[in-house]
């Protein structure tokens, strides 16, 4: 039977819940068990895939793809549990099936209700996601809830996990509440009041957590610990202390040294799984601490104000930091800054790096970044849209294209080198104006898909034979101008097996190149890091040394 721990969060939102369940995951896994971990998210979209990333930040895509949320990413970098399309669902998804099931008379005229209606559907969902991977038989299951205690949103998840500890009965559930306790700069001294009234309204709704993770910007004193343990009735053991650091890779070792996991294993009548060995872990924090090189990557984009929105990229800098020996700084560069003061943002960097994204906003100012890298062999590494302009940049700049763009951002461009696959009408390569597309999150190329290397490439050295990567994006490198481009000197070192359809290109007598339609971020772990960002971390250290 699988255990639950349910993971909750009070105050204050980004206070890093999904990295909190992620560390804890690390840790049971690294004593022999199996974990799976899920977030439910209060918001009602079906899923995050049309939310601007200002406000929700990066859409992480699964094996299976589905676009998820960004703590899907924490999840797969702390353990080895590959995510799915049911380990992330919203209300939105909730109430689309409650309200199927009442269009198919499945309730048999009954009123439906959030309770019990909703509430149920919510366990369903829970039960199903984590019977979902037919080949692993999970020991714990992390269930995160998005949101913050007291939000009306979040309040029929939370009534759901109170069932559940119900229905399941003592031992096989446990809950662990992510709490703020703000330091007051004023006053000098740290505030407990917030994560007392944040319990309070827990137990209100009848759950109890077995332990608080209270954060702090630094470690709270034993005199704070005991207090919260008081006015909160959960046992000062369970009181624990989660404090600022440098990397998120430490967070398992802070838990464990508080012995996190033990108290996780008592509640759940686990105690006899081995103990926990985080050698790994720790030889990670030893690389990220003793550095022999220093480089600076330049990370041109348009949502660099949120600097959540490129997740999955800077943790794949990171890991491959880690196993270079490395200190990676980011220096994250608007686009459209580009475009009005020039290239003087991108001296003295060691590689540039233009990530996916969507709209025209920007556009300009990543193509002449591009243009700077091209033309002083600084290593370039583009990512889905990060390639579709590395492609129109050589077109007009190099292939002699002029005004070679992408129909998303001018539809009656004269040289539609970037379009929908529809779009690709006649010999010449010109296209029609698009037609709309009323439906955004249903029109992509989603999900891993293998494909051929080319021998005798760059991406051939990185990759080998195959490369099998996820994807998230709807346009394509137009066939049509293939011929032009590759005669003009660009590679396409890797294109798919039926369409044709461009997977990696780089060019000819550059040190390091390399455009990708896929998203290789999302498969880097700390543990192994990724072959390209190792490989294109390794050239920007050649660059610079």
């Amino acid at each position: 039977m699988i255990k639950y721990i349910f993971v909750t969060g009070g105050v204050v939102s980004s206070l890093g819940k999904g990295i909190a369940a992620a560390s804890l995951a690390a840790i049971l896994e690294s004593r022999g068990l199996k974990i799976t971990i899920m977030k439910l998210d209060p918001y009602i979209n079906v899923d995050p895939g049309t939310m601007n990333p200002f406000q929700h930040g990066e859409v992480f895509v699964t094996e299976d793809g589905a676009e998820t949320d960004l703590d899907l990413g924490h999840y797969e970098r702390f353990i080895s549990t590959r995510m799915k399309k049911t380990n992330n669902f919203t209300t939105g998804q909730i109430y689309e099936s409650v309200l199927k099931k009442e269009r198919r008379g499945d309730y048999l005229g009954k009123t439906v209700q959030v309770i019990p209606h909703v509430t149920n559907e919510i366990q369903n969902f829970i039960f199903l996601g984590c019977e979902s991977h037919s080949k692993n038989v999970f020991d714990i299951a992390i269930i995160e809830i998005g949101g913050t205690v007291g939000d009306i949103e979040s309040l029929p998840f939370l009534e759901a996990a109170r069932q559940m500890n119900l229905r399941l009965g003592r031992g096989n559930t446990a809950f662990i509440h992510l709490t703020l306790v703000p330091f007051m700069s004023s006053s000098g001294e740290l505030k407990t009041k917030p994560t007392q009234h944040s319990v309070q309204k827990l137990r209100e709704i009848g759950i109890y957590p077995n332990i608080l993770l209270c954060r702090a910007d630094r470690r709270i004193p034993n005199e704070e610990l005991e207090k919260i343990s008081m006015f909160s009735n959960v046992p000062l053991d369970s009181v624990i202390s989660v404090w600022d650091e440098n990397s998120i890779y430490k967070i398992p070792s802070m838990l464990h040294e508080q012995k996190v996991d033990s108290l996780v294993c008592e509640a759940l009548n686990l105690n006899h799984s081995p103990a926990a060995d985080l050698s790994l872990w720790e030889g990670l924090i030893n690389n990220l601490e003793n550095t022999k090189y220093e480089i600076t990557i330049g990370m041109v984009g348009k949502y660099v104000d949120l600097t959540e929105s490129y997740m999955s990229v800077t943790e794949a800098l990171i890991h491959a930091g880690i196993h270079a020996k490395s200190k990676i700084n980011i220096k994250y560069v608007d686009a459209e800054d580009i475009e009005i003061h020039g290239t003087h943002q991108l001296e003295n960097l060691d590689a540039i790096l233009v990530p996916g994204g969507f709209g025209a906003r920007g556009i300009e100012g990543k193509i002449i970044a591009i243009r700077y890298a091209r033309e002083n062999n600084i290593p370039y590494l583009g990512i889905c849209l990060g390639m579709q302009l590395a492609v129109i940049e050589f077109s007009r700049n190099v292939a002699g294209l002029i005004g070679a763009n992408s129909t998303e951002f001018d539809p009656l461009t004269a040289y539609p080198v970037v379009a929908l696959i529809n779009e690709w009408i006649n010999k010449e390569g010109k296209s029609e104006k698009r037609n709309n597309l009323s439906d955004f999150g249903g029109t992509m190329r989603k999900g891993s898909q293998s494909v051929p290397v080319k021998p005798n490439t760059l991406a051939y050295e990185i990759y080998g034979q195959q490369v099998n990567e996820r994807h998230r994006h709807r346009y394509e490198v137009n066939n049509i101008y293939m011929h032009i481009l590759e005669t003009a000197g660009l590679i396409i070192s890797s294109k798919t097996i039926n369409e044709n359809l461009s997977e990696i290109i780089e060019l000819s007598g550059h040190p390091w190149f390399i455009g990708v339609q896929f998203h290789p971020e999302f498969t880097s772990t700390p543990r192994n890091g990724h072959p390209l960002f190792s490989s294109y971390v390794e050239a920007a250290i050649h660059k610079k040394n």
